[in-house]
């Protein structure tokens, strides 16, 4: 009797925990799959290594070797597709085609070769809005670029001089949102990556279509200052608006795809180009996040992984800081590599390098001892599941 009064208070707790545990809601897959990110882009400057079939599996097994796990190639780049794309094809917007030398579809093999090595592929949908102004695309939809209060349509980024498409305009969004599908529905990657291109330069806007727009649902004319925070807020909305609608429409084409995205630091990128990523995460519209932390020492980089947005995102979804391994005008030191990918470690994220070909090829370092760098940072596998 003495035994069943001790017995049956212990089986109620259990029973309470049990119901407790029950009622928590499941993880999502994305937090499921927390392995730290080993990512590397692969731009338009390693199109000789992705239309090469055996450059490409040579390396696939190099990064497999050097226990990276995601490969991000480029689909989208100066107003033309990568992909195979009956988007860009029907629309007149593709003249030439990027195939591999035996003819192949770049992509598809990118996927093929990725996968086979255990690894993560998602492709990057590199200029997002971002055109150059000659491209076919902003030569035959003009109505679709967007200005600055001057009338002026063009600016300077790391590109070149570049056009900006409208976000606003539901023309605009129905051709982004095509390709994208064509290539979420078309291939076999493991999701889609939108960069800091996914975005507006806050000095634009001031077309005629947007500001009739900002007037009709705000009752005030257009601000004539860029930095005002309500016509900040006003467009950064209106992106993050058309984000919600791409995520589902991506989850309905491809469901438990990832969504990537990799912005600027987030101060950086509300107030100047009007990307509140941070709010993406919030609303649970992104599966992982890169940002880009391009800098020339420890300190600045340091300072900037401490950012509180930074943690909060960590707690949520998988993080990782873009580090430069190096430009073909201006290399990176191995030790700078690396001591940028211990500080971020240090923080509890992952790194993804910009970009392949500057890892230990296009480099001022003997290709060897950038290798033995890389695997000194990864000397174990961190195999990575799709959602």
């Amino acid at each position: 009797m003495r035994r069943t009064r001790w017995l049956l208070p212990v089986l109620m707790l259990c029973g309470l925990l049990l119901a407790m545990v029950q009622a928590l809601p499941a993880p999502s897959a994305a937090q499921a799959s927390r392995s730290e990110i080993r990512g590397v882009w692969m731009t338009t400057n390693d199109m000789s290594t992705m239309r090469d079939r055996t450059k490409l599996r040579a390396a696939m097994d190099q990064l497999k070797e050097m226990h990276f796990n995601t490969v991000y190639p480029v689909v989208w780049n100066s107003g033309y597709a990568i992909h195979t794309s009956e988007v860009t094809r029907r629309r007149k917007i593709q003249s030439f085609s990027y195939k591999g030398l035996e003819g192949q579809d770049i992509l598809a093999d990118v996927i093929s070769e990725g996968h086979a090595k255990g690894m993560l592929v998602i492709p990057w949908f590199e200029f997002g809005f971002m055109a150059p102004p000659f491209s076919e695309l902003a030569q035959q939809h003009p109505s679709w670029l967007t200005q600055r209060q001057d009338g002026s349509r063009t600016s300077i980024s790391a590109a070149g001089e570049v056009v900006w498409l409208n976000p606003f305009r539901p023309e605009v969004q129905q051709f982004i949102t095509e390709l994208v599908l064509e290539v979420v529905g078309n291939y076999d990657g493991d999701g889609i990556q939108f960069d800091d291109h996914m975005s507006l330069p806050n000095e634009f806007g001031y077309d005629s279509y947007t500001k009739a727009l900002y007037t009709k649902e705000t009752n005030r004319p257009v601000p004539s200052n860029p930095m005002d925070q309500a016509w900040i807020k006003w467009r950064a909305d209106k992106i993050t608006a058309f984000m919600v609608e791409l995520d589902k429409a991506v989850n309905a084409k491809k469901p438990r795809s990832i969504v990537s995205v990799s912005p600027n630091y987030y101060d950086f990128a509300y107030k100047l180009q009007l990307q509140d990523w941070l709010g993406w995460v919030r609303r649970n519209i992104v599966d992982e996040v890169i940002v880009q932390l391009y800098r020339p020492d420890v300190a600045s980089f340091a300072a900037e992984v401490a950012r509180p947005e930074l943690a909060e995102t960590r707690k949520k979804i998988p993080t990782a800081i873009g580090v430069m391994t190096g430009l073909r005008t201006k290399p990176a030191p191995m030790q700078l590599i690396q001591d940028q990918v211990q500080t971020a470690r240090q923080r509890g994220m992952g790194v993804a390098f910009f970009y392949f070909e500057s890892l230990w090829n296009a480099t001022a370092e003997a290709e060897n001892l950038r290798r033995e760098g890389f695997l000194s940072l990864f000397p174990s596998p961190a195999p990575r599941t799709p959602l």
